[in-house]
């Protein structure tokens, strides 16, 4: 072994190696495989916490959104982080969906709002009026300056 040193946010080993009898060098990544809670639905059934589930929802919500890859894996890896940190061997789904929309929130509005109405089952024009008044209530000014805001008209439009 070469080189070992922590990477990304301190959840994985980076190890530059070389091979003894060709002498190329090759760089792996390391994680520590973990025991993520499993997960109680709300039919009651359990299943193991997939975290390709939780990203294709996600990605669904984020897609056209000015939202980066980096962003997305560091939101990703805190509600991994809150899963671990509860210290529980089952989470309610609801749970996970609630970590799910505190990133979306603070990522972006629209993805946010977008999650928002499949996750709670709006089923009217005024769920989402209603989702998008609590949500921009709730904004702190810095987060208000880093979105657009939803309900924003074209300067043309009366």
């Amino acid at each position: 072994m070469i080189d070992s040193r922590l990477f990304g946010e301190g959840d994985q080993v980076r190890r530059r190696r070389q091979c003894t009898s060709c002498k190329e060098r090759v760089t792996t990544y390391e994680k520590a495989a973990l025991n993520l809670p499993r997960v109680i639905k709300q039919d009651g059934s359990r299943e193991p916490f997939d975290g390709r589930r939780l990203e294709t929802g996600m990605m669904r919500a984020l897609e056209k959104r000015p939202v980066s890859t980096e962003q997305i894996d560091a939101a990703m890896n805190h509600i991994h982080r809150r899963a671990l940190a509860c210290g529980e061997r089952e989470i309610a789904s609801r749970l996970v969906g609630e970590w799910v929309m505190d990133e979306l929130r603070s990522l972006d509005q629209v993805a946010y709002v977008r999650f928002a109405s499949v996750y709670r089952k709006f089923e009217d024009v005024n769920a989402f009026r209603e989702e998008i008044e609590r949500l921009e209530s709730q904004l702190t000014p810095e987060e208000k300056r880093k979105q657009m805001n939803l309900l924003e008209r074209d300067k043309g439009e009366k």
